[in-house]
């Protein structure tokens, strides 16, 4: 290996896998390694043997669960919104032609023991039992508010500076209950804490109108889509689109050790005695250890069921979000619902996942009242896993790593990531102003 590269790619998570397409579509010669034999890192998609595998060692899954390959069980599962960042990066690097999405049938919410849709646009807001008759006109007014709001036409800003008024403040105007500014912020505007409320109410007013805008674009139950086949499709897409760009792949490669030079600057990766030369790595938190802190974990519920999710109107995918106040928790929980209906089950099989940030080692009962919203299971797993984030100073050394995968059921802390490692690596902004109408989802039959 006597080639230098730019860049080398360590690992096939999609965080890595979207950095080396847009890495390799700029031009730059790139080269990704993975130590395991499969993509997708710890995003990867599993099927029944091989999630038996991994949980319950060498037991048989039972037979009346179906074959094996008609599963296809993401192990971080998220949903893209119809018009967010990750479908706007879909689109700026013609992914979408290796990609089929299907609209995701509902998004609801949990509020005092039931589950909710979300109401995203004024006529929503009134017909939803979220609120009584008088809440409902306040947030109608809201939601025409945030519809009507352009950022480059100060006419539609009714005399607020969003730059300057806290997200508080505006939600203050329209005297909202905090039942429904817990919704709004977590269900719709998909922050994890309340934080949000003391910034600028520019983001959450741009997030809300995000959400407003997906949910009209399939004009399905909900603003998310989610590719056929499950997100393993992903990183295996972004891998296709590297190679046309002259990218190399290389899977199956054993101990990547990352070589430094006496500045401690990224000279270089060996695996079985061979270095390739490079002047940047890009990497997950697993192949430099040394240079990520912990900063939590995750806990998180893989279920096989025989039934949508109750009380979500018979919804074969769906998103529940259970906002951290309804539960008396520090972190919101999630709940992710995929069926046979984007191919990932077979037919009548349902798959599930409730995740949260983790207080404890008992996922078992932090995950309760999540588990609790789903009816009986056939099969129920538990997990933990450590989330990192990067300590180092990737200016001092050339290596860009990427953060854990979050508690999140849906790609916008994701993709923001990707966005920013991307200018760190390159000094340049990803173009997202692209055509919208490129990416088109079947809608459910």
């Amino acid at each position: 290996m006597d080639e230098e590269y730019d860049v080398i790619v360590l690992g096939t998570g999609l965080k890595e896998c979207i950095l080396s397409g847009l890495l390799s579509v700029d031009g730059l010669k790139v080269l990704h390694m993975d130590k395991n034999d499969y993509y997708g890192g710890e995003s990867s998609s599993l099927n029944l043997i091989q999630l038996w595998k991994r949980f319950r060692g060498n037991d048989k899954p039972p037979e009346e669960l179906g074959t094996s390959k008609e599963y296809n069980v993401d192990m971080i599962p998220k949903f893209a919104m119809a018009n967010g960042t990750l479908v706007r990066v879909l689109i700026h690097t013609d992914v979408t032609k290796y990609l089929n999405f299907k609209a995701v049938d509902g998004s609801f919410v949990y509020n005092k023991g039931k589950i909710y849709k979300v109401p995203a646009t004024d006529v929503e807001a009134l017909k939803s039992p979220l609120m009584g008759l008088f809440e409902k006109r306040r947030a109608r007014k809201f939601f025409l508010y945030v519809q009507d709001f352009e950022e480059s036409d100060p006419k539609t800003h009714e005399g607020m500076d969003l730059n300057k008024i806290a997200a508080k403040e505006f939600i203050a105007k329209y005297e909202l209950e905090a039942d429904t500014i817990d919704f709004i912020g977590h269900a719709l505007a998909l922050y994890t804490d309340d934080n949000y409320l003391d910034q600028p109410a520019m983001d959450f007013v741009k997030r809300v109108k995000l959400y407003a805008e997906s949910l009209a674009r399939f004009q399905a139950g909900s603003p998310y889509i989610y590719p056929m086949y499950g997100l393993g499709e992903l990183p295996q897409a972004f891998a296709r689109l590297s190679a046309v760009y002259g990218g190399t792949y290389m899977l199956n490669k054993p101990q990547c050790k990352v070589e430094f030079d006496e500045n401690g600057k990224v000279v270089g990766v060996t695996s079985e005695g061979e270095t390739a030369k490079c002047k940047k790595v890009v990497c997950d938190p697993s192949y430099l250890p040394d240079k990520v802190q912990k900063v939590g974990k995750v806990a998180r519920a893989i279920c096989i069921m025989s039934h949508p999710i109750p009380d979500t109107n018979d919804s074969h995918s769906a998103q529940v979000i259970l906002p951290q106040k309804q539960l008396g928790r520090k972190s919101d929980m999630y709940l992710f619902c995929c069926s046979y209906s984007h191919n990932v089950a077979p037919k009548g099989k349902y798959i599930a996942f409730v995740s949260t940030e983790a207080k404890t080692d008992d996922p078992q009962t932090e995950l309760k009242p999540g588990v609790d919203i789903l009816g009986p299971v056939d099969e129920i797993f538990y997990e933990t896993y450590d989330q990192f984030v990067p300590s180092h100073d990737s200016a001092a050394d050339n290596c860009f790593i990427s953060k854990s995968y979050d508690s999140t059921t849906h790609f916008e802390s994701t993709v923001m990531d990707v966005l920013d490692m991307y200018s760190k690596i390159t000094g340049k902004v990803v173009d997202l102003s692209v055509d919208l109408s490129a990416a088109s989802a079947t809608a459910e039959e």
